[in-house]
């Protein structure tokens, strides 16, 4: 016999395979929707190419951190970085370890030509301080936050919508009892922009369907006075770099069921594979609680609710 719990359970896994077959979003893998994409090609010291040799991309301020190796050409890419600065770094056995700074602006690829030096040559280097060269220099103020940090946020379910972690993460900014955010005293002012795509109006895990925290790659939070490009919002701007299947071979992701107070079972799934012309990552995320809203009794007849949430982004290399 199915007790009431599992058997919601059941409906939520129900739900988001209905959903994941009829949500979907098709993006050219060209501009990864505003994401940055550094690339190049290792060589040895006699201008050869070098195969199977590790590269590693990080910016240890965000906790961002990510590890590839070069093809049969000597070829390696990261695709989908936020616009930050990162360090890149080399190592290949019998060669000296190579490591260099590039700066992600925009989502024209960064090509480098990196060549190693054999182990046993020697040469005089003269180093400079640099040791805030992984530090942003722009002068608005915002937080960076991606997955690692994320994942460390006490967030009460996956449901919670990117507004929970917007509280959480972000100094200034306090929740009303709706879902609603109010940073810098303010609410009407704010947007998402995810991918580069513009979200302008209110968001609230409520009234509105949310990206899924579990699919999110990194954001930042922008406070005080957004640039330009984002229009007249003057309190608030949220820019997300969502996930991506593209170059994942191996099927990375993960998924949970949990069951918490009032009744409230919930399921987040988020599952991604790929090539390196075609990519799929999906996210979907369910929660049935009988203490959805915050009523004034102290039994909550009138809180049951539910949630359901879908993102499916489908990306396609053109060349």
């Amino acid at each position: 016999m199915v007790t009431p719990w599992r058997w919601r359970l059941v409906r939520i896994g129900v739900h988001v395979a209905l959903c994941v077959g009829l949500g979907l979003t098709v993006t050219s893998a060209q501009g990864l929707g505003g994401a940055g994409t550094v690339q190049g090609t290792v060589k040895d010291p006699t201008g050869g190419v070098m195969v199977a040799v590790t590269v590693t991309i990080s910016n240890p301020v965000s906790g961002f951190k990510r590890d590839t190796t070069t093809d049969q050409t000597g070829k390696f890419v990261f695709r989908n970085l936020s616009p930050n600065p990162y360090h890149l770094a080399i190592a290949a056995q019998g060669f000296q370890p190579l490591e260099q700074d590039v700066d992600v602006r925009s989502s024209v690829p960064i090509t480098l030509d990196l060549a190693l030096k054999l182990e046993g040559a020697t040469e005089t280097v003269a180093v400079v301080g640099h040791a805030d060269e992984l530090l942003e220099r722009d002068p608005t103020a915002h937080t960076d936050v991606d997955q690692s940090a994320i994942a460390k946020l006490p967030l009460e379910a996956s449901a919670s919508g990117l507004n929970a972690v917007v509280m959480k993460a972000s100094p200034g900014v306090v929740a009303d009892s709706n879902g609603f955010f109010h940073p810098i005293g303010d609410h009407a002012q704010t947007q998402f922009s995810i991918d580069n795509q513009p979200i302008t109006d209110q968001q609230s895990r409520i009234y509105s369907n949310q990206l899924s925290p579990g699919a999110v790659q990194s954001l930042e939070i922008i406070t005080g006075v957004p640039p330009a490009e984002f229009g007249d919002k003057d309190s608030l701007v949220v820019r997300v770099t969502t996930k991506s299947g593209l170059d994942q071979l191996k099927p990375i992701g993960s998924v949970t069921f949990g069951y918490g107070s009032f009744k409230s079972p919930t399921a987040d799934i988020n599952v991604g594979i790929g090539s390196g012309r075609f990519g799929n990552f999906v996210s979907a995320t369910g929660l049935w609680t009988d203490r959805f809203l915050d009523p004034p009794e102290f039994d909550a007849i009138h809180g049951t609710g539910r949630s359901r949430t879908v993102f499916d982004r489908l990306d396609v290399r053109l060349n």
